[in-house]
């Protein structure tokens, strides 16, 4: 199984993906983010192609062996579209959901966590373009959920519950 959890920056992306890992056998997580490290002196936005093309060559190695895979990241439609589109044939196997907190409480820091202006402008342009309340998968209003609850809506909804 294969899940992606949208969401902008600081809506508890990570922290949902790391909780279901611990909830789920033989799980890994795929930072995509975590890509861009290997070229450093690449702009961020230089390097999203690159990073989602590692990304699906990751990904298909840890299905391919039997994993489940979560993959916490801001999917914009564009990329979205080539995930789906370079995944299609393990299509079946894939969940999508959107973690939507109020933008308020998005940009407020949370625990050691603290937003620089930057990072708050990037929650605004992604609250702006849609990126919180796609129309691809499922959405979850996680406002006023722990983390833990938010992690057990989505195993409620992907029938793992009762398996893990």
């Amino acid at each position: 199984m294969i899940i992606f959890i949208n969401g902008s920056i600081n809506a508890g992306k990570s922290t949902v993906a790391n909780l279901l890992a611990e909830k789920m056998d033989t799980t890994a997580v795929v930072e995509i983010d975590r890509f861009h490290e290997f070229i450093p002196w690449m702009s961020a936005s230089e390097s999203v192609l690159i990073n989602l093309e590692n990304a699906v060559l990751v990904i298909r190695n840890f299905y391919k062996r039997g994993f489940n895979v979560i993959v916490p990241y801001p999917l914009s439609k564009r990329n979205y579209d080539y995930l789906m589109e370079e995944l299609k044939d393990i299509a079946d196997d894939i969940s999508i959901f959107t973690l939507n907190p109020d933008l308020e409480g998005v940009l407020k820091n949370r625990g050691k966590r603290e937003l620089t202006e930057a990072k708050k402008e990037k929650i605004k342009y992604h609250y702006s373009t849609g990126i919180n309340n796609p129309a691809f998968g499922k959405v979850i209003n996680n406002t006023k959920q722990k983390p833990e609850e938010t992690a057990g809506d989505i195993l409620d909804f992907i029938n793992l519950d009762n398996k893990y």
